[in-house]
């Protein structure tokens, strides 16, 4: 209770953006302007410019931050950046052609890192072998060894690291895990989760595509680790339709629903997955499915105890949108909503039949905070609240951010289960001494038949 009225104290919105929340236990602010923590941004993407430095630029002047750089390797968009920032916020920064130029320049205390979902892992990785804290998107990894690499040196390297969960930091999200946490709920017995839009353009940029030239970006960095494919500047710009450089689905939105499950149950993977999809409407040459349904088990492993959870993503049709749903057996903890209601809990009138007593939750209004599925999310306060989240502990020193870099490796344990069981069709598990998924009794091999 005591924290859940610290939240409803600390929710004071300016044009929708929260302006509190310091960590409980962070140190007092340094106000020193000769302490002004200097930050590099990695990847200037759209969700950067629409959301990112909105959410950084909310706070930045009172927590003592700058943004100085901006790493990128298309040029065209070192010098969107240069244009941005003077003339949205009137700041001057310096541009680097990839991220060895950025990191040598010693320019940066911290970095934001955007860049595409595959990508994430290994620039993660050279950020804080550079010395420097680390705000990285999801999804963490979209395979397991990029997910093991990362994990370790991030652990090893004592920076301050958000993973771009930004549920975590939202509260009403909150505010459902201290609930769960109560006991009051009962135990989790079937989650369900959905994520539906409507948008032909949705992850398509045409026309940029036919601006984009190979002499003004370096390919061989864009593709890091991946298998060699000939230039292709979809595969540059909408690389969320194709994998090996974004499971789509899973990688973009499935990960940040299913954080939700880990930290709300304590459970840091699905025991089994199994799932299935297809392109059923965009016949657009893409590789990453439109349509998607996955069921997953979770609980201990060797016990009959657990519960499953159900999700399914379409884009041709946007019926349900964005919902979550927790269900136990006294009733419906609903994140659309949220609402906590008595719905589909045992009544009286089942329960005498097999001498029981009825088990039916008292309703129980969570802070309102909503979810949308368009792609602009520039005027999403969790985002915001995130990303201070990550600022005042950076300014404290305290590692224990919101979405630590653990809860980024279990969500991708998670995504790559089900990016694993959809391509193979086979029911897909996790081995733990291995760390590896295992599909059809073998580890998944992420690159055969692209």
């Amino acid at each position: 209770m005591e924290r859940r009225e610290f939240m409803k104290k600390s929710l004071l919105y300016s044009g929708g953006i929260m302006l509190s929340g310091i960590p409980l236990g962070a140190s007092p602010l340094r106000k020193d302007t000769n302490d002004i923590i200097r930050v590099g941004i990695v990847g200037f993407s759209d969700r950067c410019r629409s959301s990112l430095i909105p959410a950084f630029m909310n706070h930045n002047k009172e927590l003592g931050f700058e943004i100085v750089a901006v790493s990128d390797i298309w040029s065209r968009r070192r010098e969107e950046a240069v244009a941005f920032f003077k003339s949205k916020y009137n700041i001057n920064v310096k541009t680097f052609r990839n991220n060895e130029e950025l990191y040598e320049s010693k320019m940066c205390d911290a970095v934001i890192i955007s860049t595409a979902d595959f990508q994430h892992a290994t620039h993660l990785v050279e950020a804080v072998k550079a010395g420097c804290d680390a705000y990285c998107e999801k999804p963490f990894a979209e395979t397991m060894a990029d997910a093991r690499m990362a994990l370790k040196i991030a652990k090893d390297s004592g920076r301050v690291i958000q993973i771009g969960s930004q549920r975590r930091s939202a509260p009403n999200y909150q505010a459902a895990y201290d609930y769960i946490q109560s006991g009051k709920f009962g135990p989790v017995t079937m989650v369900e989760m959905c994520w539906n839009v409507n948008q032909p353009g949705r992850w398509r940029r045409p026309a940029l595509v036919a601006e984009c030239r190979e002499e003004d970006t370096d390919w061989k960095r864009y593709l890091i680790n991946r298998p060699y494919e000939p230039w292709d500047p979809r595969k540059y710009l909408e690389y969320r339709l194709f994998w090996p450089y974004s499971s789509g689905i899973p990688g973009q939105w499935m990960s940040h629903q299913i954080d939700t499950v880990h930290w709300f149950t304590g459970l840091a993977h699905p025991r089994s997955v199994a799932a299935n999809g297809g392109i059923y409407c965009w016949k657009d040459g893409r590789r990453n499915y439109d349509t998607l349904t996955a069921v997953m088990d979770y609980g201990p492993e060797g016990s009959t105890d657990g519960f499953q959870v159900l999700y399914t993503s379409r884009m041709h049709n946007a019926a349900g949108g964005t919902k979550e749903l927790y269900f136990s057996n006294g009733g419906t903890l609903n994140l659309d909503t949220n609402q906590v209601t008595a719905e589909g809990g045992m009544e009286a009138k089942y329960a005498k039949e097999m001498g029981m007593e009825a088990n039916l939750l008292d309703t129980f209004t969570l802070p309102s905070v909503s979810v949308s599925t368009e792609a602009n999310m520039g005027g999403d306060p969790m985002t915001s609240l995130h990303m201070r989240n990550w600022m005042t502990c950076v300014r404290a020193r305290n590692v224990k951010t919101n979405a630590p870099v653990q809860a980024g490796y279990n969500h991708s344990i998670a995504t790559i289960m089900c990016n694993a069981a959809v391509r193979t069709g086979e029911k897909v598990t996790f081995d733990e001494t291995t760390q590896e998924i295992m599909a059809g009794g073998k580890p998944f091999q992420p690159f055969e038949n692209i």
